[in-house]
């Protein structure tokens, strides 16, 4: 999908293991709470090592998150099944053995759902792959080669194509989401696409360069990219409900830019925390939410006016955010849960 997801929660209780933050304070739940029972609430709970990226699947109500631990050969590796209300992990997937003398897996890095087709498409930065999994069964159903430093991937629904940024490179990957057939290969000399968004209204693909501080605009009517200017290592990308405004995460920087596509320019940028990492939309508010690694925290940008509206302390490291129905869940590389776990964190986008 292109930003954020929606869906209609449901009334539910948070699990004991959970840990709910409210006004500055911390309390280890004895029961169980309701779900967001403070409004800037911050609930935590520990999945497992190795935490990555989230996408959100509305047809199925899922989280799917994926998980890999250490260099190669890398033999810790899955797929995720959480539940986005209780964020307990309900399912655990196991990629494809690629070495049997080792036990390498092909490890899951990126991700993102194909609510469509009812997939779940996962970037194998070790492995140079990108692949596609059934989201009913869990099953491996392909993979697909010649993605070198697969990155990120994104999903257009409404013109059946999968994006998949190879930041060695520089190149932005298309596949059929229905035959998975490879359909359309870009590549910008010397660039690092890493962080990608599409505009499914127009089938228009966006790329954050991270080597170039740079978007690469990519439409479904010219073969010839568009750069347009960035923020200081720009590694990630999300877009305005109205797909007229795009925002990048800014690594070096810590920042935010706010970028009028059209004029092809930044008209603002907004300080987040050392190490802006990853950054979601908010498309009930218009409101950005962007995670800073180094700073560990995830904060709250309104881009119109220009402003911090609310900064949220993660654990350390935090990777990844993601945005459905104005709830944002943020994955950390903390390992501050039980055997080093990393953390899952949810909070309101508003208050």
């Amino acid at each position: 999908m292109t930003t954020s997801h929606h869906r209609s929660r449901r009334t539910v209780t948070r699990a004991a293991v959970a840990v709910v933050i409210a006004a500055g304070t911390t309390t280890a739940l004895t029961g169980t709470a309701s779900a967001h029972a403070a409004t800037d609430a911050v609930t935590v709970a520990p999945l497992v090592k190795g935490l990555y990226q989230t996408s959100y699947s509305e047809r199925n109500d899922v989280l799917w998150t994926t998980v890999a631990v250490g260099r190669p050969p890398v033999v810790s590796s899955s797929l995720l099944k959480v539940d986005p209300d209780t964020l307990e992990v309900e399912r655990t997937i196991t990629p494809p053995v690629t070495d049997a003398a080792t036990g390498a897996l092909e490890a899951v890095y990126g991700v993102a759902v194909d609510d469509e087709h009812n997939t779940v498409w996962t970037t194998n930065t070790r492995n140079n792959t990108v692949a596609v999994y059934s989201q009913r069964t869990g099953k491996h159903l392909v993979t697909l080669p010649n993605v070198n430093h697969a990155r990120e991937i994104v999903v257009d629904e409404r013109h059946d194509t999968v994006w998949a940024s190879a930041f060695t490179d520089g190149t932005l990957v298309a596949f059929d989401s229905k035959t998975f057939e490879e359909k359309q290969r870009i590549t910008v000399e010397g660039s690092g696409p890493t962080g990608l968004v599409v505009n499914e209204r127009t089938g228009t693909a966006y790329a954050a360069d991270l080597t170039n501080d740079q978007v690469i605009e990519v439409t479904a009517t010219s073969a010839t990219p568009r750069l347009i200017p960035a923020g200081d290592g720009a590694i990630s990308i999300a877009l305005s409900k109205n797909g007229k405004t795009a925002y990048t995460a800014n690594q070096t920087s810590g920042d935010v830019s706010v970028i009028d596509l059209k004029k092809g320019l930044v008209t603002k940028s907004v300080a987040t925390g050392a190490g802006a990492l990853s950054v979601a939309t908010d498309d009930r508010t218009g409101n950005i939410v962007v995670v800073n690694r180094t700073a560990a925290t995830a904060t709250v940008v309104d881009p119109k006016a220009g402003k911090v509206v609310r900064t949220v302390t993660t654990g350390a490291n935090p990777n990844h955010v993601e945005i459905s129905d104005g709830t944002a869940y943020v994955v950390d590389k903390s390992g501050a849960g039980l055997d080093g776990a990393d953390q899952i964190h949810s909070f309101r986008v508003t208050r």
